[in-house]
Parts: structure tokens; C-alpha cells; sequence
């Protein structure tokens, strides 16, 4: 009994050891590799954003001009995938109780470098994918958009009893967990870009 147990202990020992090494190099792979350069947050601004409400519904068209932080640009040039999110949320005042969210809208991509191609591959929603030969072209295919739709027609009214809130973001939830782990609180890994606007 004692015999037949133990080839089972040692597979186990040989697995958590695998885990460890594979963890260790996933910290390694987020950032440690700086040294004492201190962790700073990619300072990613808007260049555009513009909204226009008509029969359409209502369109947002913006800009964003993306830099990443060290440690981000390291582990994509590593081949690690990395993930952006856009939400808009469209929101009626309301004095009585709390606003009312009366449009939404989402989208998400995600960036990988391809070594053996030398290429930036980008997944869409829905699952279409297109190859760029650099890290800024690619990075531009995620981080604009033109004549958006975040609300239908009908959900918008006219006034001023209506506004967006924008956001566009580094989303390290789809991150793998290690991954995650390896990063938590590390500011350079904090990218995110925030909007409020009314809508006339």
C-alpha cells in the first residue's frame, strides 16, 4: 500500500514544483525584470471625442492615443495577449432616485505579437482577426472609432437631461490568474482612460 502511494506523491511534488516555476516565471515576465526603475502608469489620454445625436440614434467617434508603461510593452513584445475594453453608458438625470441607464454599448479586442511573423494580431469582437506590421498600427485599430452607436434612436430625448460616460482601458481581469497575481498593484499596469459629457 505505502509502495504503490508513493509514485503518486512524487507526481505531485513534480507538479506543484512545475506550478511554482511556471508562477515564478510569470512575475518575472510582469515587470520585475525593470529593476529599480519605479513603476509608472501609462499616461494615455483622448485626442477625440465627439457626439452626434440624430435619426441614427446617438454616435460617439473618438480617439484615444494609447502609450503603454514599460512592463505592458515588455510582456507584449513577449508574446503575452494582451486585452482593451471601450464601455459607453447613457444615462437620463433623474431628481427622484438614482439615474437611469437608458443606453449601453461595449466593445473588446485583443493584441498578441506574433514572433514568428514579426506581426501584431488583433481579435475583434466576434472573432474577426487582422495582422498589422506594427505595434502603433496595430494599436490604433483598437483605440478609435468612428460614428459609434451607443444608444438608439428614441432612447436619447432632446435637453439636457442626458449624458455619457466613456471609458477605454487595459481590462487585466482577461488576463490568465497567475498572470493577474504576479501584477497586482503594480500602477504600471493600470491604463485606463475616463470621459463624462452631456448631451445637448
Amino acid at each position: 500500500m505505502h509502495c504503490a502511494a508513493a509514485p503518486h506523491r512524487t507526481d505531485q511534488r513534480h507538479a506543484r514544483r512545475g506550478a511554482a516555476a511556471w508562477l515564478l516565471w510569470l512575475a518575472l515576465l510582469c515587470g520585475m525584470w525593470v529593476g529599480n526603475v519605479p513603476a509608472r502608469a501609462a499616461e494615455s489620454e483622448l485626442s477625440t471625442f465627439d457626439l452626434i445625436h440624430n435619426e441614427e440614434g446617438l454616435l460617439l467617434s473618438y480617439a484615444v492615443d494609447v502609450e503603454l508603461s514599460r512592463s505592458v510593452d515588455e510582456a507584449l513584445s513577449k508574446a503575452v495577449p494582451l486585452f482593451f475594453v471601450a464601455e459607453a453608458e447613457v444615462f437620463r438625470n433623474r431628481f427622484y432616485w438614482r439615474d437611469l441607464r437608458v443606453g449601453y454599448a461595449v466593445r473588446r479586442w485583443r493584441i498578441v505579437f506574433q514572433p514568428l511573423t514579426s506581426t501584431y494580431r488583433v481579435t475583434f469582437d466576434g472573432g474577426l482577426s487582422q495582422n498589422y506590421l506594427s505595434k502603433g498600427e496595430a494599436l490604433d485599430a483598437i483605440s478609435r472609432s468612428a460614428r459609434w452607436k451607443v444608444a438608439e434612436p428614441g432612447q436619447v430625448d432632446d435637453g439636457n437631461r442626458h449624458y455619457i460616460e466613456f471609458s477605454f482601458r487595459l481590462d487585466t481581469a482577461q488576463l490568465p490568474r497567475p498572470l493577474q497575481i504576479g501584477i497586482g498593484g503594480q500602477a504600471d499596469w493600470s491604463l485606463s482612460v475616463r470621459r463624462s459629457q452631456k448631451i445637448n
